[in-house]
């Protein structure tokens, strides 16, 4: 895959700017919260999910390019990891992950290329 970490794939469907808060947020094995915040910037795309009772009181950031789906009818976006993968994922700094670009570079190495997954899925 070539695409942008920082951006959604063109393969993911949903109207372009479609505001995807409140969102059903779905891992390949199952329901992981709903999103808090997103944002469809060209490479800095992302969503913010909050977990609620799956993970007590945590929030994920997710780069766009997890998202393989988006079901505007159902109000589900499909991503292309586990739930277990998102729960080790780097915690979420929401004082951090507009402007330091260290906090997205480690965010990028965990779901990207060279990271612990080798790279994102097609």
């Amino acid at each position: 895959m070539t695409e942008n970490m920082w951006s959604y794939n063109s393969t993911a469907g949903g109207p372009a700017g479609a505001d995807l808060t409140g969102y059903k947020v779905e891992a390949t094995d199952g329901g992981i919260g709903k999103v808090d915040k997103h944002s469809d910037e060209a490479d800095d795309a992302y969503l913010v999910v909050d977990t609620g009772v799956w993970i007590f009181g945590k929030e994920v950031l997710l780069p766009a390019s997890t998202v393989v789906a988006i079901d505007t009818n159902e109000r589900k976006v499909f991503v292309d990891r586990t739930k277990q993968e998102i729960k080790d994922a780097p915690e979420f700094h929401r004082d951090k992950h507009l402007g330091d670009r260290g906090y997205h570079d480690e965010l990028g190495t965990y779901y990207g290329t060279g990271g612990q997954f080798g790279g994102p899925r097609a």
